[in-house]
């Protein structure tokens, strides 16, 4: 569907609205026609299409000036990605604001419905109250941080992901200042002094021990978590490469887009936990979710859990061997400049670095000479670079003799140090 939509040229680019990605409007329009371009191009690339008939001579010519073409197009596509991403922020905080709203009157809906027969309580009055305080502070920040996201920029990490950790504990702080809301309406509409005295020591620590410690434990770990991805990445021992925008599946996956094991338990464990203390807060409204300290027990573990496995989570890309790349029919020789070296190794392209633009921007250093890793295409994506290896030519700058070889990854992370010998 995307290399049709390419084939369809220009012709339709205004028509039905701007799709030019030049304005707002736009900008979802214009970055899916790039990408459509940007696929089309390389498919016919990887196919032998389209290739000048001065560089179709020389194999290592036409995979120069294929990888530079390609190279541009995914600029663009980068570019346009960047623009969208930009104007879905800036959307955003209309739709934080709605689904806001939307809860409130969810609950106010099921509050009429619970009391058919009960009858409406003061209770019911001083949830609904909570909510519409809550409600109006989440609109009002989505206002000021409107260019950010809305509500959700305080979740949204460095890396221009949403953030497990910190997700996880705005939805606890929240449902705390809900609770705590609760309760200051009905300790303001109480008229006898014995319900009031029942209401403040509804606020007591040995009634709400399970989830003041919960709270602490994920905002503490929130705090870390951001800490040590920082230090890391600082330490060159984590790449980080930053999204075009946030998504709500970066709760449950890694950068590269794939399942991980410790956020998905401690998003869903946390949300279990959460459900029941809204139902014990529903049931008891007179005091804070008195939460089991089996339960609250078991959310400890799974936030230690996550923080484990952002701690193991990482690592530096290595080199490992340096070979001479042989094509069929080659003889055996040592590596000479101008030809291709295989660098052989791991951790060459990080997670959420698949992209063309982010992979045209490794570099080897072969001595004192930063060589450009050039994109090979094939059908569907590319065969070079790959994530543990990679093929580059010698160029004639490099000095004869021992040299050393040190990949350069899209994260700005250097490998280690590989020597080789270049003869004459």
């Amino acid at each position: 569907m995307a290399v049709q939509e390419a084939r369809d040229g220009a012709a339709a680019a205004h028509g039905g609205g701007c799709t030019c990605g030049d304005c707002p409007h736009g900008a979802r329009a214009g970055h899916r026609r790039a990408v459509a371009e940007f696929l089309l191009k390389r498919d016919e690339f990887a196919a032998g299409q389209g290739l000048p008939a001065a560089v179709a001579h020389s194999a290592s010519a036409s995979r120069q000036w294929v990888s530079a073409e390609l190279t541009q197009s995914a600029e663009l596509v980068a570019e346009r990605g960047r623009a969208e991403g930009q104007a879905w922020l800036a959307r955003l905080w209309r739709w934080t604001a709605y689904a806001v709203w939307a809860a409130v009157v969810l609950l106010l809906l099921a509050q009429a419905l619970t009391a058919v027969g009960a009858g409406w309580s003061t209770a019911r009055t001083a949830g609904l109250f909570a909510a519409v305080v809550v409600g109006g502070a989440l609109t009002a920040a989505s206002w000021f941080h409107r260019a950010r996201g809305g509500a959700l920029a305080p979740v949204i990490g460095e890396d221009n992901r949403l953030s497990t950790s910190r997700a996880v504990a705005a939805g606890w702080v929240l449902f705390v200042a809900y609770a705590v809301l609760v309760l200051a309406g009905r300790l303001a509409a109480a008229s006898d002094h014995t319900e009031r005295d029942a209401l403040i020591s509804g606020l007591e620590l040995a009634r709400g021990a399970g989830v003041v410690t919960v709270l602490a434990v994920v905002c503490g770990i929130a705090v870390l978590v951001r800490r040590v991805v920082g230090l890391r990445v600082q330490e060159q021992r984590l790449q980080k490469v930053r999204a075009d925008r946030p998504r709500a599946a970066d709760l449950l996956t890694d950068d590269a887009g794939r399942g991980t094991f410790a956020d998905i338990q401690y998003v869903v464990i946390s949300a279990v936990a959460l459900v029941f203390a809204a139902v014990r807060l529903a049931r008891r409204p007179d005091q804070l979710p008195d939460l089991p300290w089996g339960l609250a027990v078991v959310v400890l573990v799974s936030a230690a859990t996550y923080l484990a496995g952002k701690y193991a989570e990482g690592g530096r890309p290595v080199v490992l061997s340096v070979v001479r790349a042989r094509e069929a029919g080659d003889l055996d020789a040592p590596i000479r400049t101008g030809d291709d070296i295989e660098i052989r190794g791991a951790g060459f392209v990080p997670p959420g670095a698949q992209g063309a633009d982010r992979l045209a921007r490794m570099v080897v250093r072969i001595g004192a000479v930063n060589v450009h890793v050039p994109l090979v295409p094939v059908t569907g994506g590319f065969s070079n670079p790959t994530d543990t290896a990679l093929t580059v030519p010698v160029p004639a700058e490099v000095e004869p003799g021992q040299v050393e070889v040190q990949v350069v990854t899209a994260a700005g992370v250097e490998t280690n140090r590989y020597t080789i010998d270049v003869m004459e």
